[in-house]
């Protein structure tokens, strides 16, 4: 039995040491110089201006919401449509009910005015 272990064994220690040398090897032969703006946050190839802790509405985390369910809703989709010729009539049928319940909760969502980025419509008419 231990004779069935040693390759493994061998294997951990040399992936250890590799990672161990490639750290190593990079802290010695990697840059090192200590600059007034080494520290400093850039951003694109732009010097950032400004505060970092800009405040955004409330909507949009409300749509990020929103995307990422929908996001996630065409994931199924996608993956029905891979599956559709073995999952025959009754697959069809499913994914026909998940849309038609995707489209009135979209429908709903745009009526009570959630995916407007001013505001909610019914809260400025009150």
């Amino acid at each position: 039995m231990n004779t069935a272990l040693w390759p493994l064994a061998i294997y951990f220690f040399a992936a250890i040491a590799i990672a161990i040398i490639m750290v190593g090897l990079s802290y010695l032969l990697g840059e090192s110089h200590k600059e007034r703006t080494t520290g400093d946050p850039y951003e694109s190839g732009m010097v950032v201006t400004g505060s970092a802790h800009v405040r955004f509405n409330a909507t949009f985390y409300l749509i990020a919401v929103f995307f990422v369910i929908f996001d996630l809703e065409t994931l199924f989709i996608i993956s029905w449509a891979v599956a559709a010729r073995e999952l025959g009539w009754v697959g069809y049928l499913e994914i026909l009910v998940f849309i038609i319940v995707l489209a009135i909760s979209l429908m709903y969502l745009w009526r009570s005015g959630a995916l407007e980025l001013r505001g909610n419509k019914r809260a400025a008419q009150r």
